[in-house]
C-alpha cells in the first residue's frame, strides 16, 4: 500500500505520536512517502532509520492509496491542495483541538490504521468550487473545499460587492466582505458570519455578508450548479481574494468567477464516526452546565 504524509506546524509533544504513525507503517510494509515539508519539521532519528520517497507540491499523487493529514483542518486544506484532481483518498489525524475535517483523534490511531488497512472505513465525498478569474488567481490549485472570500484590503471602509447568480442580480452588499463557501466550509468562517449549517451532501453553496451595513441582509443557500459573479465597488482600489486560507491581492479590474469543480474531496471515515457526532462535540450541543 502506497501511502502519502503531509503535516505542518508541529508540537514538540507531537513529535512521540508521529514516530508512532510511522513505526506502524513500517511493521505493515507500506510505502511511504512525505512531503518535503512535513520531513523539515520532524525532528526525529526515526527517519534515518526507515526508507521513504519525497513528493513536492505539484507532484501527481494519482497512485497513492491513502493519503494521511497530520495537523488540523487548516492541514487538511493544504492537504487538498497536495492531491488535487487525484481524488486520493484523505485520513484527517488531529494533533491538536478537535476539528471538522481532522476528526481522527491520535488516540484513535491504532485505531485508524487498523482500519485502513483491512477495508472497514467509508469514503465520503465532498464537493469543491473553483475560481476562474482573468488574471488566472492561484493556478493551478484554483479550487478550495471550504471557501471563496472577497475582502476590504485595509480598515478604512467597507466595500459594495454586486453579486450575480447565473447572470442576474441577487444583491449588491455593503459589507466588509462575501464569503461564498461549499456545504463542508459551511462550519467554516461562514458560520462564525451568522450563516447556516449545511450537510455536506447537500448541492448547494452558501453566500455570506461579512459585517453587512444593511442588517436585513442574510445569508442565502443556492444551487452548485449555478455559476456567481462578482462586481467590487470600495474607496481602496485593493482587495483581498481566498481561496481556503490562500490570500491574493487584486484590484477592481480583475473579474471573478466560482462555480463547482469537477472532482471532489474524498475523506476518509472511519467505523463510528459521522457528521453529526462532529457537530454535537464541536458545538457542545445537548450539554448544559447545569447537568
Amino acid at each position: 500500500m502506497r501511502i502519502g504524509i503531509h503535516g505542518r506546524d508541529f508540537q514538540t509533544k507531537s513529535t512521540r505520536f508521529i514516530e508512532n504513525v510511522l513505526e506502524q507503517l513500517k511493521q505493515r510494509k507500506a510505502e511511504v512517502w512525505l512531503s518535503s515539508k512535513f520531513v523539515k519539521q520532524i525532528k526525529s532519528p526515526l527517519l534515518g532509520e526507515m526508507k521513504y520517497k519525497i513528493f513536492e507540491h505539484g507532484d501527481s499523487l494519482r497512485n497513492f492509496d491513502f493519503f494521511f493529514s497530520l495537523g488540523g483542518d487548516g492541514t487538511m486544506l493544504e492537504s487538498v491542495t497536495y492531491i488535487g484532481k487525484a481524488e486520493v483518498p484523505i485520513l484527517g489525524i488531529n494533533t491538536g483541538r478537535l476539528g471538522f475535517l481532522a476528526i481522527t483523534s491520535r488516540d484513535e490511531i491504532d485505531r485508524a490504521l487498523e482500519a485502513i488497512f483491512s477495508g472497514n472505513y467509508k469514503v465520503e465525498s465532498r464537493t469543491m468550487l473553483k475560481l476562474v478569474s482573468s488574471s488566472k488567481l492561484f493556478e493551478p490549485q484554483n479550487f478550495a473545499l471550504n471557501d471563496f472570500t472577497i475582502m476590504k484590503k485595509d480598515t478604512s471602509s467597507m466595500i459594495t460587492v454586486h453579486v450575480f447568480v447565473d447572470g442576474e442580480l441577487l444583491n449588491s452588499y455593503w459589507s466588509d466582505g462575501i464569503i461564498v463557501s461549499t456545504p463542508t466550509g459551511s462550519t467554516g468562517y461562514s458560520l462564525s458570519c451568522g450563516g447556516p449549517l449545511v450537510y455536506p451532501k447537500s448541492e448547494s453553496f452558501i453566500i455570506t455578508a461579512v459585517s453587512p451595513h444593511n442588517l436585513g441582509t442574510r445569508p442565502i443557500v443556492i444551487s452548485d450548479k449555478s455559476e456567481i459573479t462578482f462586481e467590487i465597488e470600495g474607496r481602496s482600489k485593493k482587495y483581498l481574494v481566498s481561496l481556503d486560507s490562500r490570500f491574493e491581492t487584486i484590484d477592481d479590474t480583475v473579474s471573478l468567477k466560482i462555480k463547482k469543480e469537477r472532482f471532489n474531496a474524498k475523506l476518509v471515515q472511519l467505523p463510528g464516526h459521522h457528521y453529526f457526532n462532529t457537530l454535537r462535540q464541536k458545538l457542545n450541543w445537548g450539554l448544559d452546565i447545569r447537568n
